[in-house]
């Protein structure tokens, strides 16, 4: 049986069976019941952010929030960040307090809770219900990615592979996602799409119960726990800093001093200073080897190169939904669909393309090309998707035409294969050159370029309603090309001193 990278102490919970080791398409079992969490997981949180831009800009009258498209691309963006900046929270939870098991076990019920309450027709729950999913999904991404690298020893060549099979799998989520709640906001309304979600996550929760005696690391308290006063201290000041904090937004909120516009320069904010703050802490800890810290250095190129192309990436759920609502025909061989559909063809090519890709890396085995160059075309390819779109927004003289469908399908395709090869290996990457004391937090430290890269968005896209399209797709994807191009350049530096990465 592949063991984790962090040893297991007597007493804990028993191993996953031996027999495991092989059994889901050549990996452990325990992937198989990771991975259908994260599909139900992606269905409910893709399938709601595929119509939630749609729905802040669609009108009041119409069951919308009646915000401008800018406005709109703005605070979906901000929502993201919140996701993210989260999950720091929740690493440290996980490794000090919950344990990952249960980290995710009690980010799924958030979740779920969540999305029933953006299920009730009303603004307020909206707003209670993106707070529940924030800090949920906090809770589960980071250590649901950490789990999947406790499937595998350190030196394993199946690791890869197995990032790349838990990466297709959770996109039949993504797939799947805005298929059912896009089909159900235009035809029933927006809340139905949300109560859709929500019954999602609900079935994830329950695979991921049933199938947790594959789990490896599997522990009822968390690896590097606090002690029990220090524990009790900690949850006490947790809980009266949420309730401060909860107090202190609803007296600003109350007085006009926090404004939307505000709280989204605060998020964005926030997550410039955040893993500034983090990385110094990780370089300075006393528990953090020579070794580890030398692996830290590159891992901030890539935590960068990240940055700029989920930057990209998660456009695909705010001003390309938006474009493809405004300015794209939503009609195939005869048959409409909702243009909130065109985010599950991104989820498509990356169930297509992440099996190709993981069979590929097993093939070539030692000779694949190197983590960082791997990761270096994935930002190439999401600024190519965006330069694709400057073709068919340019040489009109209003902004009544429509693309065809296979412009915003052709972005989709360049951007879903360079997130099945950015996310997989800088996932897997992280796993590696993580310190071992900060299991759980270097990958909630990974997406917290996730978080950088929505706070950066949700500047940006305040423009997309005042200057041209092909101005603003055409600068955005030309500083995604020329970041990948940068990190090739350093592919020699980041060979020397990323090792074990390979």
């Amino acid at each position: 049986m592949s063991r984790s990278t962090v040893e297991t102490a007597p007493g804990d919970e028993p191993a996953p069976p031996p027999g495991d080791d092989h059994a889901f398409f050549g990996q452990p079992r325990g992937l198989l019941t990771l991975s259908g969490l994260e599909v139900w997981e992606r269905f409910s949180f893709l399938g709601m952010q595929a119509i939630l831009v749609l729905y802040f800009a669609d009108t009041v009258a119409h069951g919308g929030m009646g915000m401008s498209s800018g406005t709109a691309a703005s605070v979906s963006a901000a929502y993201g960040t919140l996701v993210y900046l989260v999950s720091v929270a929740g690493g440290w939870l996980a490794d000090r307090i919950l344990g990952s098991y249960r980290a995710v076990l009690w980010g799924g019920v958030l979740i779920a809770c969540g999305h029933y309450a953006m299920a009730v027709p009303t603004a307020t729950m909206t707003w209670v219900g993106l707070g529940l999913i924030s800090a949920g999904t906090g809770l589960l991404k980071p250590n649901v990615a950490t789990m999947v690298g406790k499937l595998y020893r350190t030196e394993d060549e199946r690791r890869d592979a197995g990032f790349a099979l838990y990466y297709m799998s959770i996109n039949i989520g993504a797939f799947a996602g805005p298929l059912v709640t896009g089909w159900l906001g235009d035809h029933r309304g927006w809340h139905w799409g949300f109560s859709a979600a929500a019954i999602g996550m609900t079935f994830g929760l329950i695979q991921y119960v049933m199938g947790r005696r594959h789990l490896a690391g599997r522990k009822r308290a968390a690896e590097f726990a606090l002690t029990p006063d220090a524990m009790r201290r900690a949850v006490l000041l947790i809980a009266l800093g949420l309730l401060a904090a909860a107090v202190l937004a609803a007296l600003l909120a109350v007085t006009g001093c926090l404004t939307m516009d505000r709280f989204v320069d605060l998020l964005t904010l926030v997550s410039v200073i955040a893993p500034v703050v983090y990385f110094a802490v990780m370089f300075r800890s006393p528990r953090v080897t020579d070794a580890e810290r030398g692996r830290l250095r590159p891992y901030i190129v890539l935590f960068l190169a990240s940055t700029v192309f989920n930057f990209i990436l998660f456009q695909a759920y705010s001003t390309m939904m938006l474009l493809a609502a405004s300015n794209a025909e939503t009609t195939i061989l005869g048959y409409d669909f909702p243009a909130s559909w065109y985010a599950s063809a991104l989820g498509a090519f990356e169930v297509a393309l992440a099996p190709v890709v993981a069979a590929l890396w097993v093939r070539m085995g030692h000779s694949q090309p190197h983590a960082s160059n791997k990761i270096a075309i994935g930002v190439v390819l999401g600024g190519l998707s965006f330069l694709l779109i400057v073709l068919p927004t340019s040489g009109h003289s209003g902004d009544d035409y429509l693309m065809s469908v296979w412009w915003i399908v052709g972005s989709y395709l360049l951007l879903g294969l360079g997130d099945v090869l950015l996310e997989t290996s800088g996932m897997s990457a992280t796993t590696k050159l993580a310190p071992v004391a900060f299991s759980s937090q270097t990958m909630s430290l990974w997406f917290l370029s996730l978080a950088l890269a929505n706070g950066i968005q949700a500047q940006t896209v305040k423009l997309y309603d005042d200057v041209s399209k092909p101005a603003y797709f055409g600068v955005n994807g030309a500083i995604a090309v020329a970041a990948g191009l940068a990190v090739m350049a350093l592919a020699p530096w980041l060979r020397r001193t990323m090792h074990p990465v390979h």
